[in-house]
């Protein structure tokens, strides 16, 4: 085999992207802006010649472009070339000089001669296909023929024409409106699959991009609450350091404060990294690099309120909107057509041919008088049928019963669909209802686990409970911080999944898809200034699904730190990425309990 070297190849524009951040460099000198649920969106279609989803923590290609449902609209244009009328000239010139022997009064009685002939035969025709498969066409033909040293001829030169009307129909096989037309609806079927596979690769990306965002506040969420553990263990420490040192307390309390404070310290820095991996990954859906760009704080906050849904509403909008199932209906369709091709494939073939014809003949006579036939004085027609037909007709059978099969198999693979896509809809109602149950309870435990914190301090303080006490209920606290937050984000990106399952997740979010008008180039060529294709339209304006606040979307699980009793310790401030300007808020002494709807 012959390889070439890498260095041979075309080299691709680098991207200037300057390194990325990590948990030892943070970058907090780069600028940070707001972002919104919406924005991001519309970031991403802006960004999406290619379509990416969301896989964990990170963003890949579906296989799908923007210019696939383009591509294949092009076979229809092929399927119906075939209907294109077609013209055709032939032109030929020629010069004959055969010899020949012929009898000679003088000795030796023989000699050879030739007569030199000259012709011109041009034929122009022209034809089209008909929807009902006949063959229509006009022939015009003319061949003009000169004799050079010859005897006597009745003309020369002499100039024989013809015009032929011709028609040809098959009766039983190729015949019919519908099998004719098959191949063209067969091609804007693919079409349709192809437009419904790149709009289901948008549905995930959108669902990924609601995904990545929540998870982004999520991450951003659960660093605060490792934040505040690392400083309430802090505390604890120095807490239990002086009681040590004044004799008040034993080394075991301090070498649990120092364990802990080594796990927190611990946590933390998995917590940061959590946060630069889901801003990295939100990047990456959205078309963006993954550094140079300005850091991205979330101010859409998530819903805390139940949502009531239809089930049977729920089923209907499915069956109806889902890409995949409206691709099993286009290939159950486009196999119908096929089964109209085979069911008449396997029929004899019979065609009925019709031919009317006007010749002419014009020359000159030996006294070099011009004569020709009148119009219409020499006409001919014919009429035919042909029949032919395989004995058994088996391998047209054979593909008749298989197209049979695979419709039944393609009406399986329907209900199959829906039965998989009812499934898919049970464990959204069952996760939906869950997510939202546990952030209930979640948020009731953080603020069980926000008191005992605060007695545990003040019974340490006083010598009445153990020092463990202490350490587990800031990790209790913590925890509780951050499976809140969890719960009700995955409860809002189940939402998003909801939407995805039912197939109307992009007309949820104001989206719609804009076909440019159709061009092509002509049997004449690129005659005229070219066309951009296809036309470069950025997503325009539309309205927001989402309630944006001038706040991080975090703080909607008010983000305040427990502060022990008796401590003077102020209220820690936040790291550069999390932009602490943003983060002061008033917030109520009292937090209500999530409504639920019973």
């Amino acid at each position: 085999m012959q390889v070439r070297h890498p260095s041979q190849l075309a080299t691709a524009r680098l991207p200037d992207v300057p390194p990325p951040q990590t948990v030892s460099r943070p970058g907090a000198d780069i600028p940070i802006e707001d972002l919104s649920l919406d924005g991001a969106i519309r970031t991403s279609l802006a960004n999406m010649e290619v379509i990416r989803v969301l896989g964990g923590v990170s963003a890949a290609s579906s296989g799908r472009t923007i210019y696939d449902p383009a591509i294949t609209n092009t076979g229809i244009d092929e399927a119906r070339g075939r209907f294109d009328p077609q013209i055709g000239v032939q032109n030929d010139f020629s010069r004959q000089n055969t010899p020949q022997a012929e009898f000679d009064a003088a000795p030796p009685f023989a000699r050879i001669v030739g007569d030199p002939v000259e012709g011109y035969d041009m034929t122009t025709g022209l034809s089209k296909t008909t929807i009902t498969g006949g063959e229509a066409g006009f022939n015009v033909r003319t061949d003009p023929t000169r004799v050079y040293t010859a005897d006597l001829m009745p003309l020369n030169p002499n100039t024989g024409t013809s015009l032929d009307l011709s028609y040809s129909q098959p009766l039983l096989q190729g015949g019919g409106v519908g099998v004719n037309l098959a191949p063209i609806v067969i091609a804007r079927i693919d079409t349709e699959r192809s437009f419904f596979q790149m709009k289901d690769s948008v549905q995930q990306s959108v669902r990924g991009v609601v995904e990545g965002y929540w998870a982004l506040v999520f991450a951003r969420t659960d660093l605060w609450a490792r934040q505040q553990q690392l400083e309430q263990g802090q505390h604890a420490f120095n807490l239990a350091d002086a009681r040590f040192r004044q004799g008040l307390g034993n080394a075991g309390d301090v070498a649990q404060a120092r364990s802990a404070l080594a796990g927190f310290r611990a946590s933390l820095v998995s917590a940061e990294a959590g946060v630069l991996q889901r801003e990295a990954a939100l990047r990456n859906i959205l078309g963006l690099p993954p550094s140079g760009v300005p850091g991205m704080v979330p101010v859409t906050p998530p819903s805390t309120e139940p949502l009531a849904i239809d089930w049977t509403s729920v089923l209907r909008l499915a069956e109806e909107y889902r890409p995949d199932l409206i691709e099993l209906k286009l290939i159950l369709e486009a196999d119908q057509q096929r089964l109209l091709l085979a069911r008449n494939q396997a029929l004899p073939r019979v065609d009925a041919s019709a031919l009317y014809r006007w010749n002419g003949l014009e020359g000159r006579t030996p006294d070099r008088a011009l004569i020709s036939a009148g119009p219409g004085d020499f006409t001919g027609w014919q009429l035919g049928v042909s029949f032919s037909v395989p004995l058994g007709l088996r391998q047209s059978r054979a593909q008749l019963r298989q197209q049979e099969l695979l419709i039944m198999r393609d009406r399986a693979n329907l209900q199959q669909g829906l039965h998989s896509v009812t499934h898919s809809l049970a464990a959204n109602f069952r996760n939906l209802d869950q997510y939202y149950r546990q952030y209930v309870e979640f948020h009731k435990a953080r603020q069980a686990a926000r008191a005992n914190l605060d007695v545990q301090f003040a019974r340490y303080d006083t010598g009445l409970t153990a020092f463990i006490n202490v350490l587990e209920a800031i990790t209790t606290w913590g925890n509780s911080v951050s499976s809140e937050s969890q719960a009700l984000l995955q409860y809002n990106t189940e939402l998003a999944n909801l939407e995805q399952q039912t197939g109307t997740i992009l007309e949820a979010h104001g989206v719609r898809f804009f076909e440019e008008r159709y061009g092509s180039i002509g049997p004449l060529g690129r005659l005229f200034r070219d066309r951009c294709y296809p036309r470069d339209f950025r997503p325009g304006p539309n309205e927001d699904q989402y309630q944006n606040t001038v706040e991080p979307a975090e703080e909607v699980f008010d983000l305040r730190g427990p502060i022990p009793q008796g401590s003077r310790r102020r209220e820690p401030t936040r790291p550069a990425p999390l932009d602490p300007q943003r983060l002061q808020l008033t917030v109520p002494e009292q937090v209500p309990a999530p409504a639920v709807q019973p």
